[in-house]
């Protein structure tokens, strides 16, 4: 068995455990050792949909060294005039270059791809080769560090919890954009089962790619609210509606008077966006949409709102409410796996132990390298109070009703942070942290700008007062 020694071993080389190994190697002297079951670097992103692209502009994503994308805005299709969004692929390639071209040059970071972490059982850490067999034991002289503890599961590698009978053609989005090499008849039908961000991806490949709408079903267990991408942008052009959304959404914290009061004042002022908007969605879960995409995706009128499926049989479909048949010559289409599976929340400094998870919703690899940041700037102190003070966790919402819990979570860590010189300092200077770019970038004589600022700052002090009475009562008395 071979054996080594390592500051720190990271469990994961996806987007967190990459962001923070970058930042940690630009704010330390440490050696470090990742351990990863893919072949490549990028977790889940090897695994993706070919046709899958971020959610939010390119500019929010990655490591903190090195840009992703070119700043370029698209100038067609539905995320037209908005800056571009990484695909899939870009995203497997950029990883790929921030492994060979930034971190494994600078001689502290061991790479170990292909293998199994065998967790900590008293004898010491070790991960074992999935080629080979071959062991190693690890020394680990500072902490280890959990990576995959946020690790969303992805359609390719998801098995669906309904029963599917011999013969139903029932494939992932990974095999959509390879029919032209499928033998036999052709679909005639599509049905996509699943209401997430994924689903949505799926129903506008299909459109785009020449099916037609009346030829696509859509199971849709629930409606979700999304959030308008728009105003996600990182240009100072779009200072009103970036900043300006920023302001809008913290005053409807501040008047709602309940959950779906909440709601509908985030639809009035045009930070959330509905599909269907004679349905009220029950579902939130940051997924960040355009408004082409959402024109797109109400042409779909034969949506199946009959709660979750239970069976695929021949002929038909057995749900939660009832069955409908199933065209012949459907494609069915697997979109049921969640990248948000809920798991309970913990410290993310345990001692010689770190839980990577989410500091500011939903941005995993700006809060990856905050916590980097945090872990080699402070010092350790009785119970890691400081760096967990700092790195406050925060939870996915879930539901509707989690969502405000969300959101009073990020704004008490921004506060912390605003508070620290140091890491102020950082964040405004991180490339994934647009926004603050755009409020600095304000000009103090423009009125307009400075008078969004000023309703930023008293709308969130008035959402903090009010947040915990929507949280706790879900009606404020």
């Amino acid at each position: 068995m071979q054996h080594i020694e390592t500051d720190y071993l990271i469990i994961g080389s996806g987007a967190a455990g990459l962001a923070f190994a970058d930042t940690l190697i630009d704010e330390s002297s440490a050696h470090i050792t990742l351990v990863d079951r893919h072949g490549k670097p990028g977790g889940h992103w090897n695994d993706a949909y070919s046709f899958v692209t971020l959610h939010q502009p390119s500019a929010f994503y990655g490591v903190n060294s090195m840009a992703l994308g070119a700043n370029r805005k698209d100038t067609v299709g539905a995320n037209k005039g908005l800056y571009e969004l990484a695909s899939g692929p870009e995203v497997s390639g950029y990883f790929d270059r921030v492994m060979n071209q930034k971190l494994l040059p600078t001689g502290r970071v061991s790479y170990n791809p292909m293998c199994n972490y065998l967790a900590d059982h008293g004898a010491g850490h070790k991960f074992v080769s999935i080629l080979s067999g071959a062991e190693t034991q690890v020394t680990v002289r500072k902490k280890v560090v959990d990576a995959t503890y946020y690790s969303p599961t992805v359609p390719s590698t998801h098995t669906p919890k309904y029963r599917v009978a011999a013969g139903v053609r029932l494939v992932t989005p990974n095999a959509l954009a390879h029919l032209w090499q499928a033998k036999g008849e052709r679909p005639k039908h599509f049905m996509i089962i699943g209401a997430g961000k994924t689903a949505m991806d799926v129903g506008v490949w299909l459109l785009n790619a020449g099916a037609q709408p009346d030829d696509i079903s859509w199971v849709m267990p629930r409606d979700s609210w999304l959030v308008n991408r728009l105003q996600t942008q990182p240009g100072a052009e779009f200072f009103n509606d970036a900043i300006g959304g920023q302001a809008n959404q913290m005053e409807a914290f501040a008047k709602a008077t309940s959950i779906d009061d909440l709601f509908d004042r985030l639809e009035a002022c045009g930070t959330m966006l509905r599909i269907d908007s004679t349905r009220k969605p029950s579902m939130f879960h940051f997924a960040t949409i355009s408004k082409g995409e959402v024109a797109l995706l109400k042409t779909i009128k034969n949506v199946i709102r009959m709660g979750h499926v239970q069976a695929i049989e021949a002929g038909e479909m057995l749900l939660d409410q009832g069955r409908v048949p199933l065209p012949a010559s459907t494609l069915c289409i697997d979109c049921t796996a969640s990248a948000v599976e809920q798991r309970p929340m913990a410290p993310i400094f345990q001692g010689n132990k770190m839980l990577l998870q989410m500091v500011r919703v939903p941005l995993p690899t700006f809060s990856a390298a905050l916590t980097a940041y945090v872990e080699a700037n402070y010092e350790d102190d009785e119970a890691d109070a400081t760096k967990n003070r700092l790195c406050g966790t925060v939870p996915f919402p879930d539901s509707l009703d989690s969502y405000p819990r969300s959101i009073m979570a990020n704004m008490m860590n921004q506060f912390h942070w605003s508070q620290d010189k140091i890491l102020r300092q950082w964040i405004r200077e991180s490339r994934l942290d647009g926004f603050g770019k755009i409020i600095a970038s304000a000009d103090p004589a423009d009125e307009g700008k400075q008078a969004i600022l000023l309703k930023l700052k008293e709308c969130a002090m008035a959402a903090r007062a009010n947040i915990p009475k929507l949280t706790a009562n879900r009606i404020v008395a």
